[in-house]
């Protein structure tokens, strides 16, 4: 409904055979050039086909021509990358770096070895990892200009009721099928055995890097579940000790570059940690996770006992939500009945906030809570799922059963029903407005150069063509 700026930045695969030949010249052309970056041809190609082919597989097209957008959508991200290296902008090396690796492991693992890849892209494989470095780095200093740019812009009630009424009533949003729906969640009763099965694994583990039988980032690289910071060795960014758990916080605070801790543990699990290096308040180090885990007879009995409160809920012996207070190991939930809400979801992006808490679920919704869908999906209102397992937003496993409360059809938009989503379609639409307004200046300030091929194509901001 809403233009949206999304940046899109895939590999770009060399062509081969007779028709890459035939191609070479084309390919190799500059279309495009801002600021001091240039956009190839064979650039624009690569992005309209992969864009072309999403849609295709979402079941939507455009009616603009996927070359211009594509150019477009490149211009934009060159001039956010080359304004960002003018405003200082910073970024997440480390996430970099672990895209980069992410990526080129899956790509192998498709072509099925290094020697493959490295004939279909004609290049070595340390090549095709620095060219995929830069694609990153590019796209993750444009995403983080973009977003300092609009994160200044708030809304407020009176906008959100006017831009509702600013809307036709044939043009409402659409609010698909909603979920209401509450949950009894148990972790296993052994969990002081795993966390000493962790604990222990942990202690062995510091004791070989202490007595220099293996390296902390050999055993971190194997071993640590922390998907984030294991190809790297275990080592994250400098950071403040506000933006860490508190467990970690207060063990790195006491210690010395060089030190390994003992095991810590945070509400992620259980860790030792290198301080690496202290620079003012940014502490640099590495971890190693470890969470505990579960023997089958350990999840076995969580399923059996939930499935026994369901049995009891469903012979009347109690209801759901008096079910949910006696048994339930959920503390945002139990006290509610079990109904089920984001607030575990805006604490751990640290965006809580009561307004923003919601109880109604749209499909999408369910990205950290895919179990619970598949669940959901197979009951009337009313019904209880049998015991399941899961895991929490911290990777913790637990057992659960849930109760569809309310399915919400399907429906136009109302200000009554659906402010919040209202709230975020107008703060979204007050965004793009004023990032459209920010580029249109950087647009009219920065050098653009456009092949008189691609001068007349359709801009949706009108600017570049000058």
């Amino acid at each position: 409904m809403f233009k949206k700026v999304i940046f899109v930045f895939l590999c770009i695969a060399a062509a081969t055979g007779t028709m890459a030949q035939k191609r070479t010249v084309m390919l190799d052309k500059v279309v495009a050039v801002v600021g001091g970056s240039s956009i190839l041809y064979s650039d624009v190609k690569h992005y309209a086909d992969e864009m072309v082919r999403q849609r295709r597989q979402e079941g939507y097209t455009s009616d603009r021509d996927p070359m211009n957008e594509a150019l477009e959508g490149l211009m934009t991200r060159k001039l956010l990358f080359n304004q960002a290296q003018i405003d200082s902008v910073t970024i997440n090396d480390g996430d970099i770096a672990n895209r980069v690796e992410e990526q080129l492991s899956t790509m192998i693992a498709q072509e099925g070895s290094i020697p493959a890849l490295e004939a279909k892209h004609h290049m070595a494989v340390f090549n095709i990892r620095e060219n995929m470095r830069r694609r990153y780095e590019e796209q993750a200093y444009a995403s983080s200009l973009q977003q300092q740019v609009i994160s200044r812009i708030a809304i407020i009630p009176g906008e959100v009721e006017q831009f509702y009424k600013s809307i036709s009533k044939d043009s409402l949003p659409i609010i698909p099928e909603q979920y209401v729906y509450a949950q009894i969640t148990k972790f296993p009763k052994s969990i002081k055995a795993a966390k000493q099965r962790a604990t222990e694994r942990l202690l062995d583990m510091r004791e070989r890097i202490i007595s220099g039988k293996t390296k902390f980032e050999s055993l971190a690289r194997m071993y640590s579940q922390d998907p984030g910071t294991m190809l790297r060795g275990g080592e994250m960014d400098p950071a403040p000790l506000n933006m860490l758990d508190d467990g970690f916080s207060a063990a790195l605070e006491h210690m010395r570059p060089g030190q390994i801790s003992e095991v810590v543990e945070s509400q992620f699990g259980f860790h030792i940690i290198e301080l690496l290096d202290k620079r003012g308040a940014l502490y640099h180090f590495r971890h190693i996770l470890i969470r505990p885990d579960y023997t089958p007879d350990e999840l076995s009995e969580i399923t059996r006992e939930l499935d026994s409160v369901r049995n009891l809920i469903q012979c009347d012996s109690v209801t759901f939500e008096e079910a949910a207070r006696m048994f339930s190991d959920d503390a945002s939930s139990k006290m509610n009945g079990g109904i089920v809400s984001n607030h575990d979801l805006l604490e751990r992006q640290y965006a809580f906030d009561a307004k923003l808490t919601v109880t109604k679920f749209l499909k999408e919704d369910f990205r950290y809570a895919q179990d619970d869908y598949n669940a959901l999906r197979m009951l009337k209102v009313g019904e209880i799922s049998p015991a399941f397992l899961t895991e929490d937003l911290m990777g913790n496993q637990l057992g659960k059963i849930v109760k569809l409360v309310e399915v919400i059809p399907t429906h136009t938009a109302s200000l009554n029903e659906d402010y919040l989503r209202l709230e975020e379609l107008a703060l979204q639409k007050k965004q793009t407005d004023a990032f459209e307004e920010w580029l249109s200046k950087k647009i009219d300030q920065m050098y653009v150069f456009i092949d008189p091929e691609f001068r007349n194509g359709e801009f949706e901001n009108k600017h570049w063509v000058k």
